[in-house]
């Protein structure tokens, strides 16, 4: 398959699914770190077998955030699809976005060593299907 340059591009060699959410403040959205991680990405992580979308968002959110996602305020905001951070050439991964409201104090825990609000000026920090999503979000 070739690209808009008219180059070939890799085949797909592996699909990661993944839930992630989508946390605005105004003008910055909630992005996070993991230990051993050059880049900030959206929270969230891999979909487990057998497990929905929806479920490991949750599950995720608690375990990365130590917050609990309200169930009736899950809303899916979209999948999004590329070439994923420290991933293989080939590697896509799919992340399906969603927005909903927390409960409790969210603060890094896990494998999660920094989390932080960034600008859309500030997307460079983020690996790039975060800024790709990010992007969009803002219409910029």
């Amino acid at each position: 398959m070739r690209n808009q340059e008219n180059q070939i591009e890799p085949a797909i060699t592996k699909v990661v699914e993944t839930a992630n959410w989508i946390l605005r403040d105004g003008a910055k959205i909630l992005s996070v770190r993991s230990h051993g991680r050059d880049r900030f990405y959206l929270p969230g992580g891999k979909i487990d077998p057998g497990e929905t979308a929806r479920d490991a968002i949750q599950r995720e959110i608690n375990e990365e955030l130590g917050v609990s996602l309200i169930p009736g305020t899950i809303r899916t905001l979209g999948t999004f699809a590329g070439q994923g951070h420290n991933q293989p050439d080939g590697a896509i991964v799919r992340m399906t976005c969603f927005t909903a409201y927390y409960t409790g104090e969210l603060a890094p825990s896990r494998e999660i060593a920094e989390l932080r609000w960034l600008t859309p000026r500030e997307r460079d920090l983020m690996a790039p299907m975060g800024q790709k999503i990010t992007a969009a979000l803002f219409d910029i």
